[in-house]
């Protein structure tokens, strides 16, 4: 019979690992929110549930996200937030502390570096970056302007992925030769669209910022950006981006990509005749020499795998294989499994409540006072080498071949046509700068 050991992480254990400041009125960080959608709203909520923070701001370029926001905050009894339609006037604004940035993810590095220049800290979305080059850019900003750069990757703030990284580090399962990253979250197609005029309250030049002037598209705004090219990733650089970044933590892979050897990428947006632009289906292999990172992503109907369950259509964690067993990972807890029999030697379930979401600001509120870049969750170098893998992947499929990776030159050593595609021709005067 399988010996199962069932755990709960305690109040207390979760308390040591991401606790609430409790700051007085005068300590709170003054935030703005740059970007109201979805993701935007939900920052909004959490702040203001947030004793280190008070809402100082709101930016859109939707004037109907505003209003939206703004009645968040009247429902909460709380002074109405200043109000601003172009992001460059909220850096401008010395009332201001800290943004936290939830655009799409064509606007996630601009904006963080403007934001860093400017003398702000900033939380910013995940994934970090629309392209690899992006990624450094950020991280220079960073350390050029002393400023704490937090990524959205709230992975790192769960308690219980906390711990089960730190099992895998002190070698639970021994030395680990693979991690697999699974995104099967249900998408179903977005159909086909004309171009129309632009809705009143929405300024379309500064949605498209840094890409092509394009004419408005109802099916490139709002939360459909994410499927083309222009803005988005696609689900490996949506939500994917989440468990490409566990899969590096487990493996205990460095951010410089340092033994990252080659990178391969195949799949297909299958089923669907719609106007989407990036797969529904995509598989892609890193190969580190002595261990490997292979990352499924799936929109279509599908089940589980390796004890990861479906949920709500979808199944969506990490399988790590190390010689003496594999765990499987998710938001709902861990379970490791051990020997030729797999028996289950411990499992642990989340605890019930918690807000990942929140406890990741919070330390990001917690470094903009210590002023330690060291002590964020998911600092601007660890979230920009997840979201780089989400990039190099892409790139790989969109090359349709393997690609060699030259760590020195940054660059693939075999394909000067995939190495354009590190970087973007960037619409003036929506330029990331080539020096921060």
């Amino acid at each position: 019979m399988n010996r199962r050991e069932v755990l709960t992480i305690t109040g207390a254990a979760a308390l040591s690992i991401g606790a609430k400041r409790i700051l007085g009125a005068n300590d709170r960080v003054r935030m703005a929110i740059v970007g109201l959608g979805g993701r935007g709203s939900n920052h909004l909520s959490e702040y203001l549930e947030l004793a280190g923070a008070d809402v100082a701001g709101l930016c859109d370029v939707n004037q109907a996200a505003l209003e939206k926001s703004q009645a968040t905050i009247a429902r909460k009894q709380r002074p109405k937030a200043k109000e601003y339609g172009d992001m460059r006037k909220v850096f401008e604004d010395k009332d201001i502390d800290a943004v936290s940035i939830a655009t799409p993810n064509h606007w996630h590095a601009l904006s963080a570096i403007w934001a860093m220049q400017a003398g702000k800290d900033a939380y910013c979305e995940k994934p970090a970056s629309h392209n690899p080059f992006e990624s450094q850019q950020m991280i220079a900003a960073a350390r050029k302007y002393g400023r704490m750069c937090q990524i959205g990757s709230q992975s790192r703030s769960m308690p219980h992925k906390m711990e089960a990284m730190q099992l895998l580090k002190e070698g639970v399962l021994g030395k680990i030769y693979l991690a697999k990253g699974l995104c099967y979250k249900r998408r179903k197609s977005i159909g086909k669209r004309a171009d129309e005029p632009t809705p009143p309250g929405v300024n379309w030049d500064l949605f498209l910022g840094p890409a092509p002037l394009r004419p408005f598209n109802q099916l490139r705004f709002a939360y459909n950006w994410h499927w083309f090219w222009d803005t988005g990733n696609g689900d490996m650089g949506n939500q994917g981006v989440h468990e490409m970044d566990v899969a590096r933590w487990g493996l205990g892979l460095p951010n410089s990509h340092m033994g990252l050897k080659s990178v391969s990428g195949t799949g297909g947006k299958f089923q669907y005749d719609d106007d989407q632009e990036t797969p529904n289906t995509q598989t892609c292999t890193f190969d580190y020499g002595d261990r490997q990172l292979v990352f499924e992503t799936r929109g279509l109907v599908t089940g589980g795998e390796g004890g990861l369950q479906v949920r709500g259509g979808n199944t969506i964690g990490n399988l790590f294989y190390g010689v003496d067993g594999w765990m499987a990972v998710d938001g709902n807890g861990y379970t490791i499994y051990k020997g030729e029999k797999h028996e289950v030697v411990k499992e642990v379930k989340r605890v019930a409540g918690q807000s990942e979401t929140g406890a990741h600001m919070d330390n990001f509120l917690a470094a903009v006072k210590s002023r330690n870049y060291k002590s964020l969750h998911a600092e601007i170098e660890i979230g920009a080498a997840a979201a780089d893998l989400c990039h190099f992947g892409n790139i790989a499929y969109r090359a349709g071949r393997s690609l060699a990776w030259d760590n020195t030159k940054r660059e693939f050593s075999n394909a000067p046509d995939a190495n354009k595609m590190l970087t973007r021709e960037y619409r003036k005067p929506y330029v990331v700068p080539a020096k921060v």
